[in-house]
């Protein structure tokens, strides 16, 4: 399999928020993330790191886009 798993950086701090992901697309202000199972999620963030060889993205919340 050749699906990563998602983190998101958080005050510093890096917390898994998906595994197997399969799709990655930028939607408005937000990235969609879906899993291989068909599981869904929308992060106010930005691409900090791809590392596909470690199966690793890693997201950075958008400072811009916190309200």
């Amino acid at each position: 399999m050749c699906e990563a798993n998602a983190y998101l950086v958080k005050g510093g701090k890096e917390e898994l928020v998906m595994e197997s992901v399969d799709v990655i697309r930028p939607e408005g202000t937000s990235i969609y993330i879906q899993d291989i199972f068909g599981e869904q999620l929308w992060v106010k963030a930005r691409i900090k790191e791809m590392n596909l060889v470690q199966h690793r993205i890693v997201f950075e919340e958008d400072q811009c886009l916190e309200g």
